[in-house]
């Protein structure tokens, strides 16, 4: 390993990005509830000699890291812009300008162009709110358990669309969009609702509030690409077709990064690297 780390300290998770001995680019990541699991992770490679910081938690890390490695701060959104640019040229994309939806605990919402970006929005629907509402509802407050489960799970009998409304007639809009969320159940009267499909009940409900706000902040700024972030998305195959589906269906182009989870922590490392 090369002796600069970039972490990214979030509000549930905290993310490290790092070059191993193959120059490969490698991450790990931790739960921001135990942060001396990560300094335990940085004293068992005492080859580290500095560390690029981002992150809401950045304060409390630096309580438990101390002054035990050289240590700079870079702020968060410039270092998550800094990653994204990085994950973008990997990938082979060329964009003008675009938004950027960050989908963390919450979500923020950035419009880049050239080397310009600002934050333009943002809400508390996030991943958050998924491992909140699926913990009330479900008992299962796990993240991967939620993901994994959501993934065997129906919204038919859940959610009211609009091919539910218009039965017997043509509906003036595409058929399978949601007319409300959860708005079937009381229509239904379910009483017993088989947990796999309130989960991917709620996945919907986080991923279309989403996707709803990133598409009018891009018809605001003119944008056709709408790149989607975060650690929310990792692994969340579901959540990322919900999403996907609906900004194709509003005539835009969604990208999903790989380990764009990480990019807080790769724009931090980068940030460090890039000094020396």
């Amino acid at each position: 390993m090369q002796k600069v780390i970039g972490i990214d300290a979030g509000g549930t998770l905290t993310k490290l990005a790092f070059i191993n001995e193959q120059n490969e680019l490698q991450y790990k990541v931790f739960p921001s509830n135990n942060f001396s699991l990560v300094k335990d992770w940085i004293e068992s490679n005492p080859q580290i000699e500095e560390i690029g910081l981002t992150g809401g938690r950045t304060e409390q890390l630096l309580k438990v890291l101390k002054t035990m490695k050289s240590i700079e701060y870079i702020v968060e959104f410039e270092a998550t812009i800094k990653g994204v640019k990085y994950l973008l040229e990997q990938e082979g994309h060329q964009l003008d300008k675009s938004i950027i939806t960050n989908i963390g605990t919450g979500t923020s919402i950035h419009y880049m162009e050239g080397n310009f970006h600002t934050r333009v929005g943002g809400t508390g629907v996030g991943g958050g709110t998924l491992t909140g509402l699926s913990t009330i509802m479900t008992g299962v407050s796990n993240f991967t358990e939620i993901v994994e489960r959501a993934s065997l799970g129906s919204r038919e009998n859940i959610d009211l669309f609009v091919k539910d409304i218009f039965q017997g007639m043509e509906a003036p809009i595409e058929g399978h969009l949601t007319a409300s969320n959860f708005g079937n159940v009381s229509i239904m009267n379910n009483t017993k609702l088989e947990p796999n499909n309130l989960l991917a009940t709620i996945q919907a409900l986080v991923g279309e509030v989403i996707t709803t706000l990133s598409i009018q902040f891009a018809e605001q700024k003119e944008c056709e690409h709408i790149i989607y972030i975060g650690s929310t998305l990792m692994n969340n195959e579901y959540l990322k077709k919900v999403i996907g589906n609906y900004t194709i269906l509003k005539k835009h182009k969604p990208i999903f990064l790989s380990n764009s989870g990480y990019a807080g922590a790769l724009g931090a490392l980068l940030n460090k690297s890039n000094q020396k």
